[in-house]
Protein backbone atom coordinates (compact mmCIF):
# COMPACT_ATOMS: atom_id res chain seq x y z
CA UNK A 1 0.00 0.00 0.00
CA UNK A 2 0.80 3.47 -1.29
CA UNK A 3 1.87 6.10 2.15
CA UNK A 4 0.95 9.20 2.26
CA UNK A 5 3.86 11.64 0.69
CA UNK A 6 5.17 12.89 4.53
CA UNK A 7 6.16 9.18 5.19
CA UNK A 8 8.35 8.92 2.44
CA UNK A 9 10.12 12.11 3.15
CA UNK A 10 13.67 12.80 5.03
CA UNK A 11 12.63 16.20 6.50
CA UNK A 12 8.52 16.42 5.91
CA UNK A 13 8.84 19.34 8.38
CA UNK A 14 10.86 21.46 6.14
CA UNK A 15 9.03 20.17 3.21
CA UNK A 16 5.92 21.14 4.92
CA UNK A 17 6.84 25.03 5.91
CA UNK A 18 8.27 25.31 1.87
CA UNK A 19 5.33 24.06 0.16
CA UNK A 20 2.82 26.44 2.89
CA UNK A 21 5.04 29.56 1.54
CA UNK A 22 4.29 28.85 -2.11
CA UNK A 23 0.69 27.79 -1.61
CA UNK A 24 0.10 31.22 0.51
CA UNK A 25 1.72 33.08 -2.20
CA UNK A 26 -0.86 31.92 -4.89
CA UNK A 27 -3.81 32.25 -2.67
CA UNK A 28 -2.94 36.06 -2.72
CA UNK A 29 -3.46 36.48 -6.21
CA UNK A 30 -6.43 33.86 -6.56
CA UNK A 31 -9.66 36.01 -5.75
CA UNK A 32 -11.88 33.76 -7.56
CA UNK A 33 -10.81 30.90 -5.08
CA UNK A 34 -11.33 33.38 -2.03
CA UNK A 35 -14.32 33.79 -3.03
CA UNK A 36 -15.70 30.13 -3.28
CA UNK A 37 -13.79 29.44 -0.34
CA UNK A 38 -15.49 32.15 2.10
CA UNK A 39 -18.87 30.76 1.02
CA UNK A 40 -17.75 26.91 1.03
CA UNK A 41 -16.74 27.31 4.54
CA UNK A 42 -19.78 28.65 5.53
CA UNK A 43 -22.24 26.70 3.45
CA UNK A 44 -20.38 23.23 3.70
CA UNK A 45 -21.79 22.12 0.44
CA UNK A 46 -19.13 19.34 0.31
CA UNK A 47 -19.96 17.64 3.99
CA UNK A 48 -19.81 13.77 3.43
CA UNK A 49 -18.24 14.06 0.49
CA UNK A 50 -14.97 12.26 -0.61
CA UNK A 51 -13.28 13.87 -3.24
CA UNK A 52 -10.57 12.40 -5.10
CA UNK A 53 -8.43 14.29 -7.40
CA UNK A 54 -5.25 13.29 -9.93
CA UNK A 55 -4.01 16.60 -11.21
CA UNK A 56 -0.62 18.24 -10.88
CA UNK A 57 0.30 18.40 -7.61
CA UNK A 58 1.99 22.17 -7.35
CA UNK A 59 0.83 25.13 -5.62
CA UNK A 60 -2.36 26.36 -7.40
CA UNK A 61 -3.61 23.02 -7.47
CA UNK A 62 -2.90 22.48 -3.67
CA UNK A 63 -5.41 25.69 -3.35
CA UNK A 64 -7.90 23.96 -5.32
CA UNK A 65 -7.68 20.99 -2.89
CA UNK A 66 -7.93 23.12 0.24
CA UNK A 67 -10.83 25.43 -0.61
CA UNK A 68 -12.81 21.97 -1.48
CA UNK A 69 -11.63 20.66 1.99
CA UNK A 70 -13.16 23.96 3.27
CA UNK A 71 -15.90 23.22 2.07
CA UNK A 72 -16.72 20.11 4.23
CA UNK A 73 -15.03 17.52 1.86
CA UNK A 74 -12.62 14.77 2.46
CA UNK A 75 -9.81 14.95 -0.26
CA UNK A 76 -7.24 12.33 -1.42
CA UNK A 77 -5.00 13.74 -4.09
CA UNK A 78 -2.05 12.41 -6.12
CA UNK A 79 -0.25 13.58 -9.14
CA UNK A 80 -1.33 13.00 -13.09
CA UNK A 81 1.96 13.40 -14.39
CA UNK A 82 5.38 11.94 -13.17
CA UNK A 83 7.51 15.02 -13.20
CA UNK A 84 4.73 17.61 -12.33
CA UNK A 85 4.40 17.15 -8.42
CA UNK A 86 6.39 19.75 -5.80
CA UNK A 87 6.99 17.28 -3.41
CA UNK A 88 7.44 20.50 -0.74
CA UNK A 89 3.94 21.30 -1.65
CA UNK A 90 2.61 18.22 -1.56
CA UNK A 91 3.75 17.45 1.91
CA UNK A 92 2.12 20.78 2.63
CA UNK A 93 -1.25 19.95 1.44
CA UNK A 94 -1.15 16.32 3.16
CA UNK A 95 -0.93 18.57 6.11
CA UNK A 96 -4.22 20.56 5.67
CA UNK A 97 -7.14 19.22 7.39
CA UNK A 98 -8.78 16.94 5.18
CA UNK A 99 -6.94 16.02 3.02
CA UNK A 100 -4.20 13.38 1.91
CA UNK A 101 -1.45 13.66 -0.62
CA UNK A 102 0.47 11.04 -2.23
CA UNK A 103 2.01 12.57 -5.03
CA UNK A 104 5.50 12.44 -5.40
CA UNK A 105 7.83 13.65 -8.28
CA UNK A 106 9.88 11.40 -10.14
CA UNK A 107 8.35 8.13 -9.64
CA UNK A 108 8.30 5.07 -12.16
CA UNK A 109 5.28 4.22 -13.68
CA UNK A 110 4.38 1.01 -11.12
CA UNK A 111 4.38 3.66 -8.48
CA UNK A 112 2.35 6.26 -10.08
CA UNK A 113 -0.27 3.83 -10.85
CA UNK A 114 -0.22 2.52 -7.41
CA UNK A 115 -0.76 6.50 -5.83
CA UNK A 116 -3.94 6.52 -8.00
CA UNK A 117 -5.02 3.01 -6.47
CA UNK A 118 -4.31 5.13 -3.06
CA UNK A 119 -6.79 7.74 -3.67
CA UNK A 120 -9.16 4.80 -4.94
CA UNK A 121 -9.08 3.20 -1.61
CA UNK A 122 -10.64 6.38 0.01
CA UNK A 123 -13.64 5.36 -2.78
CA UNK A 124 -14.42 8.98 -3.98
CA UNK A 125 -18.00 10.12 -4.63
CA UNK A 126 -16.39 12.69 -6.71
CA UNK A 127 -13.73 12.54 -8.75
CA UNK A 128 -11.34 15.79 -9.98
CA UNK A 129 -9.24 14.85 -13.25
CA UNK A 130 -6.42 16.03 -15.28
CA UNK A 131 -5.61 14.08 -18.27
CA UNK A 132 -8.80 10.94 -16.98
CA UNK A 133 -6.35 8.82 -15.66
CA UNK A 134 -7.99 8.55 -12.40
CA UNK A 135 -11.54 7.81 -14.36
CA UNK A 136 -9.72 5.45 -16.32
CA UNK A 137 -8.52 3.35 -13.49
CA UNK A 138 -11.81 3.50 -11.50
CA UNK A 139 -13.61 2.05 -15.02
CA UNK A 140 -11.05 -0.56 -15.44
CA UNK A 141 -10.06 -1.97 -12.19
CA UNK A 142 -12.74 -1.03 -9.54
CA UNK A 143 -16.28 -0.99 -11.31
CA UNK A 144 -17.82 -1.92 -7.94
CA UNK A 145 -17.56 2.46 -6.78
CA UNK A 146 -19.06 3.45 -9.97
CA UNK A 147 -22.58 3.49 -8.37
CA UNK A 148 -21.42 5.63 -5.31
CA UNK A 149 -19.75 8.31 -7.43
CA UNK A 150 -22.42 11.41 -8.26
CA UNK A 151 -19.82 12.65 -11.15
CA UNK A 152 -16.63 14.00 -12.13
CA UNK A 153 -14.98 17.46 -14.01
CA UNK A 154 -12.02 17.14 -16.34
CA UNK A 155 -9.57 19.83 -16.79
CA UNK A 156 -7.50 19.29 -19.74
CA UNK A 157 -7.73 19.31 -23.64
CA UNK A 158 -6.23 15.27 -23.27
CA UNK A 159 -8.61 14.31 -21.02
CA UNK A 160 -11.89 15.58 -22.51
CA UNK A 161 -10.81 13.95 -25.72
CA UNK A 162 -10.52 10.26 -24.11
CA UNK A 163 -13.37 11.03 -22.32
CA UNK A 164 -15.33 11.52 -25.41
CA UNK A 165 -14.00 8.51 -26.98
CA UNK A 166 -15.15 6.79 -24.03
CA UNK A 167 -18.72 7.83 -24.21
CA UNK A 168 -18.82 7.29 -27.77
CA UNK A 169 -17.88 3.78 -26.90
CA UNK A 170 -20.74 3.46 -24.27
CA UNK A 171 -18.25 3.05 -21.68
CA UNK A 172 -18.05 5.84 -19.78
CA UNK A 173 -20.66 5.21 -16.81
CA UNK A 174 -21.14 8.53 -14.84
CA UNK A 175 -21.17 12.06 -15.74
CA UNK A 176 -18.06 14.18 -16.06
CA UNK A 177 -18.18 18.22 -16.83
CA UNK A 178 -15.89 19.25 -19.51
CA UNK A 179 -14.09 21.64 -17.71
CA UNK A 180 -11.60 22.17 -20.55
CA UNK A 181 -13.99 23.34 -23.12
CA UNK A 182 -15.65 26.15 -21.51
CA UNK A 183 -15.05 28.97 -22.24
CA UNK A 184 -13.20 30.73 -18.69
CA UNK A 185 -10.98 27.49 -19.63
CA UNK A 186 -10.31 27.83 -22.79
CA UNK A 187 -10.06 31.13 -23.89
CA UNK A 188 -7.12 31.89 -21.15
CA UNK A 189 -5.65 29.01 -19.39
CA UNK A 190 -5.31 27.50 -22.90
CA UNK A 191 -4.14 30.54 -25.09
CA UNK A 192 -2.61 32.50 -22.39
CA UNK A 193 -1.95 30.05 -19.29
CA UNK A 194 0.47 26.81 -21.93
CA UNK A 195 1.27 29.72 -24.11
CA UNK A 196 2.75 31.92 -21.37
CA UNK A 197 4.57 29.26 -19.03
CA UNK A 198 5.61 26.55 -21.89
CA UNK A 199 7.70 29.53 -23.31
CA UNK A 200 8.92 30.98 -20.07
CA UNK A 201 9.85 27.26 -19.00
CA UNK A 202 12.19 26.31 -22.12
CA UNK A 203 13.86 30.07 -21.69
CA UNK A 204 14.93 29.58 -18.34
CA UNK A 205 15.66 25.86 -18.93
CA UNK A 206 18.16 26.52 -21.62
CA UNK A 207 19.11 30.24 -20.58
CA UNK A 208 18.35 30.88 -24.83
CA UNK A 209 16.83 34.41 -26.32
CA UNK A 210 13.48 33.73 -28.75
CA UNK A 211 14.13 36.58 -30.68
CA UNK A 212 14.95 35.69 -34.47
CA UNK A 213 14.63 31.93 -33.87
CA UNK A 214 12.50 29.63 -35.88
CA UNK A 215 9.93 28.48 -33.81
CA UNK A 216 8.02 25.32 -35.12
CA UNK A 217 4.19 25.04 -33.53
CA UNK A 218 2.39 21.91 -33.80
CA UNK A 219 -1.08 22.07 -33.68
CA UNK A 220 -3.02 25.01 -33.99
CA UNK A 221 -5.95 24.49 -31.20
CA UNK A 222 -6.23 27.04 -28.47
CA UNK A 223 -2.77 25.83 -26.74
CA UNK A 224 -0.72 25.89 -30.32
CA UNK A 225 -2.79 29.46 -31.07
CA UNK A 226 -1.37 30.52 -27.37
CA UNK A 227 2.21 29.41 -28.13
CA UNK A 228 2.56 30.70 -31.73
CA UNK A 229 1.14 34.19 -30.40
CA UNK A 230 3.44 34.52 -27.28
CA UNK A 231 6.50 33.17 -29.17
CA UNK A 232 5.69 35.81 -32.05
CA UNK A 233 5.55 38.46 -29.87
CA UNK A 234 9.10 37.82 -28.21
CA UNK A 235 10.21 38.32 -31.89
CA UNK A 236 10.89 34.87 -33.41
CA UNK A 237 9.35 33.21 -36.62
CA UNK A 238 6.54 31.19 -36.10
CA UNK A 239 5.92 28.07 -38.19
CA UNK A 240 2.80 26.45 -37.71
CA UNK A 241 1.95 22.59 -39.09
CA UNK A 242 -1.82 21.20 -38.36
CA UNK A 243 -3.86 18.42 -40.20
CA UNK A 244 -7.60 20.29 -39.64
CA UNK A 245 -7.78 22.53 -42.70
CA UNK A 246 -9.48 24.73 -41.62
CA UNK A 247 -7.05 25.54 -38.63
CA UNK A 248 -4.37 25.40 -40.87
CA UNK A 249 -6.27 28.42 -42.96
CA UNK A 250 -6.63 30.19 -39.62
CA UNK A 251 -3.10 29.99 -39.06
CA UNK A 252 -2.40 31.48 -42.75
CA UNK A 253 -4.54 33.92 -42.20
CA UNK A 254 -2.92 35.00 -38.99
CA UNK A 255 0.35 35.64 -40.69
CA UNK A 256 2.31 32.85 -39.62
CA UNK A 257 4.21 29.80 -42.23
CA UNK A 258 2.08 26.62 -42.47
CA UNK A 259 3.70 23.69 -43.40
CA UNK A 260 3.91 19.98 -43.23
CA UNK A 261 6.14 19.22 -40.69
CA UNK A 262 8.06 16.85 -43.39
CA UNK A 263 9.08 20.86 -43.99
CA UNK A 264 9.50 22.47 -41.06
CA UNK A 265 11.91 19.56 -39.65
CA UNK A 266 14.54 21.68 -41.67
CA UNK A 267 13.82 24.66 -40.66
CA UNK A 268 12.95 24.98 -36.85
CA UNK A 269 15.14 25.67 -33.92
CA UNK A 270 12.54 25.00 -31.50
CA UNK A 271 9.67 22.83 -32.18
CA UNK A 272 6.72 22.78 -29.59
CA UNK A 273 3.68 20.13 -29.81
CA UNK A 274 0.37 21.20 -28.65
CA UNK A 275 -1.53 18.82 -30.31
CA UNK A 276 -2.32 15.58 -27.50
CA UNK A 277 -1.83 13.18 -29.97
CA UNK A 278 1.27 10.81 -30.61
CA UNK A 279 4.12 10.41 -32.95
CA UNK A 280 3.84 14.10 -34.12
CA UNK A 281 7.43 14.33 -34.37
CA UNK A 282 8.82 11.27 -35.58
CA UNK A 283 12.21 9.31 -37.39
CA UNK A 284 11.95 10.90 -40.69
CA UNK A 285 11.96 14.63 -39.02
CA UNK A 286 14.88 13.54 -36.77
CA UNK A 287 17.08 13.00 -39.97
CA UNK A 288 16.26 16.62 -41.32
CA UNK A 289 16.50 18.39 -38.15
CA UNK A 290 19.67 20.79 -37.80
CA UNK A 291 21.90 20.81 -34.65
CA UNK A 292 21.21 21.85 -31.60
CA UNK A 293 17.41 22.64 -32.00
CA UNK A 294 15.06 21.86 -28.85
CA UNK A 295 12.38 20.01 -28.79
CA UNK A 296 9.48 20.12 -26.13
CA UNK A 297 6.05 18.94 -25.95
CA UNK A 298 3.07 21.51 -24.46
CA UNK A 299 0.47 19.14 -25.18
CA UNK A 300 -0.11 16.18 -22.22
CA UNK A 301 1.35 12.77 -22.60
CA UNK A 302 5.24 12.12 -23.17
CA UNK A 303 4.00 10.37 -26.83
CA UNK A 304 3.82 13.42 -29.28
CA UNK A 305 8.13 13.45 -29.63
CA UNK A 306 8.86 9.42 -30.72
CA UNK A 307 11.55 9.23 -27.79
CA UNK A 308 12.09 5.31 -28.92
CA UNK A 309 12.73 6.61 -32.29
CA UNK A 310 15.19 9.39 -31.22
CA UNK A 311 17.40 7.28 -28.79
CA UNK A 312 17.43 4.12 -32.03
CA UNK A 313 19.36 7.22 -33.88
CA UNK A 314 21.38 8.30 -31.60
CA UNK A 315 24.78 7.22 -30.78
CA UNK A 316 25.04 9.16 -27.64
CA UNK A 317 23.38 10.86 -25.21
CA UNK A 318 23.78 12.96 -22.54
CA UNK A 319 22.92 15.38 -19.79
CA UNK A 320 22.95 18.80 -21.35
CA UNK A 321 21.70 20.74 -18.57
CA UNK A 322 19.23 19.89 -16.05
CA UNK A 323 16.71 18.96 -17.51
CA UNK A 324 17.75 18.84 -21.15
CA UNK A 325 19.20 15.86 -22.92
CA UNK A 326 21.08 15.84 -25.72
CA UNK A 327 20.77 13.19 -28.49
CA UNK A 328 23.95 13.33 -30.56
CA UNK A 329 23.85 11.48 -34.34
CA UNK A 330 26.00 9.85 -36.08
CA UNK A 331 26.95 12.71 -38.17
CA UNK A 332 27.71 15.20 -35.14
CA UNK A 333 24.23 16.96 -34.61
CA UNK A 334 22.90 17.28 -31.28
CA UNK A 335 18.90 17.10 -30.95
CA UNK A 336 17.56 18.46 -27.31
CA UNK A 337 14.85 16.91 -25.60
CA UNK A 338 13.22 19.00 -22.57
CA UNK A 339 11.72 17.63 -19.72
CA UNK A 340 12.28 14.27 -21.38
CA UNK A 341 9.32 14.95 -23.76
CA UNK A 342 6.66 15.42 -20.55
CA UNK A 343 4.50 18.83 -20.10
CA UNK A 344 7.01 21.27 -20.38
CA UNK A 345 5.14 23.84 -18.63
CA UNK A 346 5.25 21.37 -15.57
CA UNK A 347 7.69 18.83 -15.80
CA UNK A 348 11.26 20.48 -16.43
CA UNK A 349 13.32 20.88 -12.96
CA UNK A 350 12.64 24.63 -12.42
CA UNK A 351 8.56 24.93 -13.92
CA UNK A 352 5.81 26.49 -12.45
CA UNK A 353 3.19 25.64 -14.86
CA UNK A 354 0.69 28.30 -15.62
CA UNK A 355 0.26 31.56 -14.25
CA UNK A 356 -1.59 31.93 -11.03
CA UNK A 357 -4.10 34.20 -12.23
CA UNK A 358 -5.18 31.69 -15.17
CA UNK A 359 -5.76 28.93 -12.93
CA UNK A 360 -7.09 31.10 -10.52
CA UNK A 361 -10.24 31.02 -13.20
CA UNK A 362 -9.63 27.46 -14.58
CA UNK A 363 -9.47 26.18 -10.66
CA UNK A 364 -12.85 28.32 -10.15
CA UNK A 365 -14.82 26.57 -12.99
CA UNK A 366 -13.53 22.95 -10.81
CA UNK A 367 -14.54 24.12 -7.83
CA UNK A 368 -18.04 25.22 -8.83
CA UNK A 369 -18.61 21.98 -11.11
CA UNK A 370 -18.11 19.88 -7.70
CA UNK A 371 -20.74 22.44 -5.92
CA UNK A 372 -23.28 21.53 -8.95
CA UNK A 373 -22.37 18.00 -8.80
CA UNK A 374 -23.01 17.90 -5.39
CA UNK A 375 -26.75 19.56 -5.45
CA UNK A 376 -27.66 18.53 -9.02
CA UNK A 377 -26.02 15.31 -9.44
CA UNK A 378 -29.10 13.63 -10.31
CA UNK A 379 -30.01 15.69 -13.21
CA UNK A 380 -27.05 14.64 -15.23
CA UNK A 381 -26.92 10.91 -16.77
CA UNK A 382 -23.55 8.76 -17.35
CA UNK A 383 -21.73 10.76 -19.98
CA UNK A 384 -19.80 13.88 -20.89
CA UNK A 385 -21.26 17.31 -20.43
CA UNK A 386 -20.96 20.69 -21.03
CA UNK A 387 -19.83 22.93 -18.32
CA UNK A 388 -23.83 24.79 -17.37
CA UNK A 389 -23.08 28.74 -18.88
CA UNK A 390 -24.36 30.04 -15.41
CA UNK A 391 -21.60 28.53 -14.12
CA UNK A 392 -19.01 29.70 -16.26
CA UNK A 393 -20.54 33.41 -15.86
CA UNK A 394 -20.67 32.76 -12.49
CA UNK A 395 -16.84 32.75 -11.82
CA UNK A 396 -16.41 35.45 -14.94
CA UNK A 397 -18.29 37.85 -12.68
CA UNK A 398 -16.28 36.89 -9.48
CA UNK A 399 -13.35 37.78 -11.19
CA UNK A 400 -14.38 41.15 -13.06
CA UNK A 401 -15.44 42.35 -9.77
CA UNK A 402 -12.52 41.17 -8.23
CA UNK A 403 -10.41 43.19 -10.85
CA UNK A 404 -12.83 46.34 -10.57
CA UNK A 405 -14.01 46.18 -13.85
CA UNK A 406 -17.77 46.87 -14.12
CA UNK A 407 -19.87 45.91 -17.44
CA UNK A 408 -22.95 46.81 -19.24
CA UNK A 409 -26.02 44.93 -18.80
CA UNK A 410 -28.79 43.96 -21.74
CA UNK A 411 -32.11 46.01 -21.57
CA UNK A 412 -35.08 44.40 -21.12
CA UNK A 413 -35.93 45.24 -24.82
CA UNK A 414 -32.44 44.11 -25.70
CA UNK A 415 -32.85 40.54 -24.06
CA UNK A 416 -36.56 40.39 -25.69
CA UNK A 417 -35.01 41.11 -28.84
CA UNK A 418 -32.48 38.64 -28.57
CA UNK A 419 -34.54 36.10 -28.19
CA UNK A 420 -37.42 36.82 -30.26
CA UNK A 421 -37.29 35.22 -34.09
CA UNK A 422 -40.24 37.55 -34.58
CA UNK A 423 -38.25 40.79 -34.99
CA UNK A 424 -37.31 41.24 -39.00
CA UNK A 425 -35.98 43.52 -41.49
Amino acid sequence: MTDPITARLDDPATAREEGRRKMDWAVQHMPIMASLRESFEADQPFAGERIGMAMHVEAKTAVLAEVLAAGGAEVAMTGCNPLSTHDDVSAALDAVDGVTCYAERGVDDEEYYAAIEAVIDHEPTITVDDGMDLVAAIHEDYPELIDTIVGGAEETTTGVHRLRAMDDDGALEYPVFAVNDTPMKRLFDNVHGTGESSLASIAMTTNLSWAGKTVVVAGYGNCGKGVAKKASGQNADVVVTEVEPRRALEAHMEGYDVMPMAEAAAEGDVFITTTGNRDVIVEEHFEAMQDGVLLANAGHFDVEVDLDALSALAVDTYEARDGVRAYEMADGRRLNVLAEGRLVNLATPIALGHPVEVMDQSFGIQAVCVRELVERGEAYAAGVHDVPDELDREVAEIKLDAEGVDFDSLTESQAEYMDSWQHGT
